[in-house]
């Protein structure tokens, strides 16, 4: 014999009734099928929602009464079109006692929990009576049991205890007479002893069906719902989430309590003890094979954490004060007090020290736990003993489950490790002896990302989603998409890492997707984005809240500089290629640093020196294996380099900045360049790194340009002057030719002091055959005091900045 539930889903509409009617069919071909639905899908709150709205005298519950008519009348047509006048006279019936149990509560204006279980239990009789004659009006053997007639319980209404051994009497006496190769039972019902209507609680047909199952010795339990299975965690949540092929009755029941509403957690109890494997299966999809829940069988997965789960509306009340130490009783009054206004418990944990005593309960019973409990304390907090009962809202707990994570070391260090590093706070912790749970209260708007985060480092193949945010996508920031783009399906194959563009913004607009932005048509889609503001841009990170968020700045924009520390401050890693930040004074430097340490999110910025060239990590690398930087001796401008290596003779000063600007080598206002103020913060900032504590105002700046050039009040102005001057340029020019040098644009630092300016190389010199745009970077340290470690290759350019940035977001992964 078989026993199969289906839950409101799958009896939510004919099309789903005739899904289960046709698997029904196949098994009762070779067994007889005992099958125990729950109410059409919905039904069941929209009960309760009527009869709330006839206790509070409101006319509408009328209008809502007649849309539960009206469903399940539409769903017997659809299924029997040739509709018989005694099965629709039967419905219209049972309908009617409906309308009257709510006519009566409307009129007397209670809704105590005994006419609430009589109220809801409509709903399953009415389903079940649906299918049980729709099988019949079909040709197949099929005949309809009511549930009340073999589950008894005590009169604990809304959540009835089941009386087994009258129970279990009843169901196999039944059975054992029964001929028909289909039973259908209402699930969720019952009744009392004294022969009241009862309920099991809500979810409660997994609970009927288990029962039956269990008196019945039957070989396996099928609980049948909208999806394949239990899953890694919630698949609403995680796309990545998957079903568990297998899961012990333990880790069934963490899971199930813990928010996996696929099962109803005392279900699991009736079938424990007589070792009955329950099979969730999807009605949907019934060849899926979905999840088997048994102590038999052999566990193949590498991770001792079976699934991650959670509990939303959650409240966090903590009793504490000094005179609860040493003193016992204390949590004995407490949770009788709880008890007795039947407030269940979720969550308990409390501090050696016995100072205090935290525990979580549902959000909707805080009001009336703190009432009880300041009650039952009244006297304690007077004497201030104890403190008034604390109480936090707007949490969640989640909870990772497995039988062998007590036989793994580290696994809560992964847990608390993974949410710290994406600025996940933990209110409080608990663990019982068993370490098949460990569980932690975190706030509300936090669980999206907490359970994408743990998904990730628990299931998902050492995979890792980074998900970017860039504002500014000219010139570079719009080579540096495509080479995202471009190299995407790459980094997940080989580096396993998930790179997804969430946010882009330019001056104007920016547009968002959670899930990542297509990127087939993203300037377009950029055009009708929505309008940009810094802050606004920053918020709409902080609200998507996404792991491993990293913004990337692709602007010179001081003010989008300024916020970098708010970014930090929510464990936002920032990769910037604007240089303003990290040259700014040292004190917002050493913050901006201490920030990124202190909530664990990377600060990077290598394109701030040498474009797409690894000075700033090779540095990095030189002064964490204990070397000491002595001197620094580098051409860091790529665009000066550019400029210079093509001024000669026969050009002009003037055409040269033009066309090194055209393309892409400048600044867009090239006075930054040229002024050496972008050197300037090239070697502040490596001398900063270097370990020096220094300002930009400490550099001297010897500059070629001429009075006229620095004081030009605007680009078009500026161009103006280096026309009018050409004549102070060549004469640079010809100095150089005549020493048989070349013009570099060199920057020093040298026994703590830093300095820039125009020198004339001598040949031999490594700096003398720079050519193009090239940059190049000579460390002296004491372990290379003569040769020095030097970096050279293109310093300038949109594609090897666009590469630096993307080198940096691929170093945060490694972080």
């Amino acid at each position: 014999m078989n026993v199969l539930k289906f839950g409101g889903t799958s009896v939510g509409s004919a099309k789903n009734i005739n899904k289960v009617i046709s698997i029904l069919d196949n098994y009762s071909k070779n067994n007889r099928v005992i099958c125990v639905v729950s109410a059409v899908g919905g039904v069941t709150d929209k009960l309760l929602k009527v009869a709330e709205l006839a206790q509070s005298k409101n006319q509408d519950y009328i209008s809502e009464f007649n849309a539960i008519s009206d469903k399940h009348h539409s769903i017997l047509t659809e299924l029997i079109p040739s509709e018989n006048e005694a099965i629709a006279t039967h419905l219209t019936d049972k309908l009617q006692e409906l309308r009257s149990l709510l006519d009566g509560i409307f009129l007397i204006n209670e809704l105590s929990p005994k006419t609430s279980d009589k109220l809801v239990s409509f709903g399953e009789l009415l389903s079940s009576f649906i299918i049980a004659e729709t099988m019949k009006n079909r040709g197949m053997s099929c005949t309809r049991k009511n549930s009340q007639e073999l589950i008894l319980t005590n009169s604990n209404f809304t959540k009835a205890e089941v009386q087994y051994q009258q129970t279990n009497t009843a169901i196999k006496n039944y059975f054992k007479e029964a001929t028909q190769q289909i039973t259908i039972l209402p699930g969720f019902i019952s009744k009392s002893t004294q022969g009241e209507v009862t309920t099991l609680g809500r979810g409660g047909s997994d609970f009927t069906a288990a029962i039956v199952a269990a008196a019945l010795h039957v070989s396996s339990l099928e609980i049948w719902t909208d999806v394949s299975g239990m899953y890694t965690t919630n698949p609403k949540v995680v796309k990545q989430a998957f079903p568990i092929k297998n899961l012990s009755y333990q880790e069934a029941m963490e899971l199930s309590h813990f928010g996996a509403k696929v099962l109803y957690p005392p279900t699991v109890q009736p079938v424990l003890d007589l070792n009955i494997p329950i099979h969730i299966k999807n009605t949907l999809d019934p060849e899926a094979f979905g999840t088997k829940i048994s102590n038999d069988f052999i566990e193949n997965s590498a991770s001792p954490v079976r699934g991650i789960s959670n509990i939303n509306n959650v409240a966090l009340l903590t009793l504490q004060g000094s005179g609860m130490v040493g003193i016992p009783g204390f949590s004995k009054r407490l949770f009788e007090t709880l008890a007795q206004e039947k407030i269940n418990i979720i969550f308990i944990t409390q501090a050696s020290s016995e100072h205090s005593i935290c525990f979580g309960i549902d959000t909707k019973d805080t009001q009336l736990a703190k009432t009880a409990i300041d009650t039952s304390f009244e006297n304690e907090i007077s004497l201030h003993k104890i403190d008034p009962i604390i109480v936090e809202t707007g949490l969640s707990i989640i909870a990772l489950v497995g039988d062998k994570m007590k036989s793994h070391q580290g696994i809560s260090g992964k847990l608390f490790s993974t949410l710290g590093k994406n600025n996940i706070n933990i209110r409080a912790i608990a663990q019982g002896a068993s370490e098949r749970n460990i569980s932690a209260v975190i706030v509300e708007k936090d669980v999206k990302k907490a359970l994408n985060t743990l998904h990730e480092r628990f299931f998902e193949d050492k995979n890792k989603q980074l998900n970017v945010f860039i504002t500014g996508v000219g010139n570079v920031g719009e080579r540096l998409v495509e080479q995202i783009k471009q190299q995407r399906k790459y980094l997940k194959d080989q580096l396993k890492i998930n790179l997804k563009i969430v946010g882009l913004s330019n001056s104007r607009t920016m547009i968002f997707n959670a899930n990542g932005l297509s990127l087939k048509d993203w300037k377009t889609e950029l055009q009708t984005g929505e309008k940009a503001t810094l802050n606004g841009f920053l918020e709409r990170v902080k609200h998507l809240n996404l792991r491993n968020s990293i913004f990337v700045d692709v602007t010179a924009n001081e003010d989008i500089s300024k916020l970098y520390g708010k970014y930090l401050k929510q464990s936002i890693a920032v990769v910037a290629c604007n240089k303003i930040a990290c040259s700014s004074s040292f004190e917002n430097y050493s913050e901006l640093k201490k920030l990124s340490l202190q909530y664990n999110a990377p600060f990077l910025f290598e394109t701030n020196v040498g474009a797409g060239l690894p000075v700033i990590d090779t540095l990095n690398n030189l002064i964490a294996s204990g070397d000491k930087v002595t001197s620094i001796q580098a051409v860091l401008s790529g665009s000066l380099n550019f400029v210079f290596n093509n001024f000669d003779d026969t050009t002009k000063f003037h055409d040269v900045v033009k066309q090194a600007q055209k393309e892409g080598y400048t600044e867009p206002d090239p006075r930054i360049d040229l002024s050496g103020v972008d050197v300037a913060r090239k070697i502040l900032i490596l001398a900063r790194e270097s370990g020096t504590e220094m300002n930009l105002e400490d550099i001297e700046n010897d500059s070629f340009l001429t009075k006229a050039n620095l004081d030009s009040d605007s680009v078009d102005d500026f161009y103006k002057t280096l026309i009018d001057d050409e004549a102070h340029f060549q004469k640079l020019y010809t100095s150089a030719k005549a020493n048989d040098c070349q013009l570099k644009y060199v920057a020093e630092f040298n026994d703590g002091k830093a300095k820039v300016g125009l020198q004339e190389i001598p040949p031999g010199h490594p700096f003398y055959n720079l050519e193009g745009k090239d940059n190049i970077v000579m460390f002296y340290t004491q372990r290379y005091p003569e040769q020095p470690m030097i970096i050279k290759g293109a310093g300038a350019g949109a594609d090897v900045t666009a590469s630096g940035l993307f080198a940096d977001i691929i170093r945060v992964s490694n972080k």
